[in-house]
């Protein structure tokens, strides 16, 4: 996939905030988010030297079962060569989650869309164990990524190992909420995707530097801005059974020319 004549031509994401780019802010574009896909449908549409579309179906806040039911379709009928897919990470917050279930559904799908002749790449969850809070969702997720592994190797789509990435303990490669990725965790996870697809590209990896110290009261500070922004509005969603994806659509349901940055 390294040369003109053999990159894709025809790109699809799907999935929830993580491909939507949350964290990732642009207001000139759709959504007022840029994101590691919009990055990867940029470089593609470099190398390709035209002839190259790209749609983004991903919608912050859905559930596996709702990117499938949602999504699926309408990549298919688009007919792509390549898709990206992430789902799941909204229901391993969920303490009811059936995660056998989700699998299986997840594989069926999986097995569609790599039946269609696309590639297709798929993701691990990420390792928080680092992380306060979300560290105790780290053996359910460890679990998620193990069955999700073995979908992946029977259905002969691509694993994009996001669990086992190096670098991702900065939090300055974090939003302030905490569980998106920053401008920079976009950056480095689109080189990523690149690396994956084995794509000679020209995206450079951010280097922040040295992480900057913080002292403990500012930690404590820090902590109480992000219950305060962050956990308590997302518990007020949880109770109303509403998301934050109410009302918002695709960035881009139907092929599109990516913009150049």
């Amino acid at each position: 996939m390294g040369t003109p004549d053999t990159l894709p031509r025809r790109y699809v994401a799907l999935g929830d905030s993580f491909t939507e780019g949350v964290g990732d802010p642009d207001p000139a574009r759709a959504n007022g988010l840029r994101g590691w896909a919009d990055r990867v449908a940029e470089e593609l549409a470099r190398l390709a030297g035209g002839d190259f579309a790209y749609a983004n179906l991903a919608v912050r806040g859905r559930l596996l079962d709702q990117v499938l039911d949602e999504q699926l379709d309408a990549a298919l009928a688009l007919g792509p060569d390549l898709v990206t897919i992430y789902a799941g990470g909204n229901d391993l917050m969920r303490p009811s989650a059936d995660i056998d279930g989700l699998i299986d559904r997840y594989e069926a799908a999986l097995a569609r869309l790599t039946g269609s002749g696309a590639r297709v790449l798929v993701f691990t969850a990420y390792d928080a164990g680092w992380a306060p809070v979300f560290r105790r969702l780290r053996g359910r997720t460890a679990i998620y990524n193990e069955l999700l592994r073995a979908a992946v190797d029977r259905t002969g789509a691509t694993l994009v190992d996001y669990w086992r990435m190096p670098g991702f303990d900065d939090v300055r490669m974090w939003d302030t909420d905490r569980l998106h990725m920053s401008d920079l965790g976009h950056a480095r996870m689109a080189a990523e995707v690149l690396d994956v697809l084995g794509v000679d590209h020209g995206l450079v990896r951010p280097d922040p530097g040295p992480a900057p110290q913080v002292t403990a009261a500012a930690q404590r500070r820090d902590d109480l801005r992000w219950v305060r922004t962050f956990l308590v509005p997302w518990l007020g969603r949880r109770l109303r059974g509403a998301s934050s994806g109410d009302g918002v659509t695709a960035k881009h349901p139907d092929f599109t020319v990516p913009v150049m940055s």
